[in-house]
């Protein structure tokens, strides 16, 4: 009896999943955004947040590669990475003829990655400690606003 109200209950969590899970398919010809991650050389990605992962594209859909994975037109530029994705990695595009979309994808790594670099410093301060202060400076970084900048150590 006790394992039948276990199953019952796991089954019912199980549909409750499946009815709140997103089914996403693409179809042939259709545009989607590509996903990128920022790479954790500097610690503070080590955070998630406002700095989640950025997205590029529009990529057109060449063909449906099994249940999950859609091949797309990658530019000549990132000839060196495979072209075939996951569904996770993708998110739909609706085509709007206002839309001017241009980027530099030269910043782009072979594992569809980008490393941050500082711009600029935006102010300074010191932090005290009981026996030592530590210059700071807040940085403002490449391929974000001033609202994004963050504390670093000056070194």
């Amino acid at each position: 009896m006790i394992v039948r109200k276990r199953l019952l209950a796991a089954q019912s969590r199980k549909s409750y999943t499946d009815r709140r899970r997103r089914k996403l398919e693409f179809e042939k010809g259709d545009h989607v955004f590509l996903r990128i991650s920022p790479s954790k050389g500097i610690f503070r990605f080590v955070q998630k947040g406002k700095l989640a992962p950025r997205y590029i594209g529009p990529y057109e859909i060449l063909e449906r590669v099994g249940e999950v994975a859609y091949q797309i037109a990658l530019p000549p530029n990132l000839s060196n990475v495979h072209n075939v994705f996951h569904v996770s990695m993708l998110r739909k595009y609706i085509a709007d003829p206002s839309h001017v979309l241009s980027y530099d994808s030269g910043f782009i790594s072979d594992n569809l990655s980008y490393e941050e670099r500082p711009m600029r410093i935006l102010d300074r301060k010191e932090k005290v400690l009981r026996i030592k202060t530590i210059p700071m400076v807040k940085v403002l970084w490449q391929f974000h606003g001033a609202e994004e900048a963050t504390w670093e150590h000056e070194a």
